[in-house]
């Protein structure tokens, strides 16, 4: 299964749990939620998967994790804020770098429709 073939299978997962959920729930719930969803429709998933940070020979994990990793492909780093900022993204891009992964998506149930809250991070992957 590609990337994007993943991707649509969590977008559609995403828009499931936002229409029967809505907005306003803390981050680990939906994390929760999409995770369960995610296997009901097969796929593999790990959740909040440590990001070594790796410098030359040094490998150290300080703290960073990713939220849901499916099929060691795609990450997805989940917020339930009113706006998502550009920190968000530059952190979701960093955690394709380090992993080596090729696409990332940025899911905000914050927002009134899922549609609005949702962007792509690819690192080399072709569209």
């Amino acid at each position: 299964m590609t990337e994007n073939e993943i991707a649509k299978i969590v977008v559609d997962s995403a828009y499931r749990v936002h229409s029967k959920l809505g907005p306003g729930l803390l981050e680990s719930a939906y994390q929760a939620i999409l995770a369960y969803e995610l296997r009901t429709r097969g796929l593999k998933i790990e959740t909040e998967v440590m990001m070594p940070v790796i410098y030359d020979q040094l490998s150290l994990n300080i703290g960073y994790r990713a939220d849901i990793i499916v099929e060691n492909k795609v990450i997805i780093e989940l917020k339930s804020v009113e706006k998502v900022i550009d920190l968000h993204k530059k952190q979701l891009l960093t955690y394709l770098r380090v992993s080596n992964m090729r696409l990332g998506l940025l899911i905000n149930f914050g927002t009134p429709l899922i549609k609005e809250g949702i962007t792509r991070i690819v690192n080399g992957l072709q569209e």
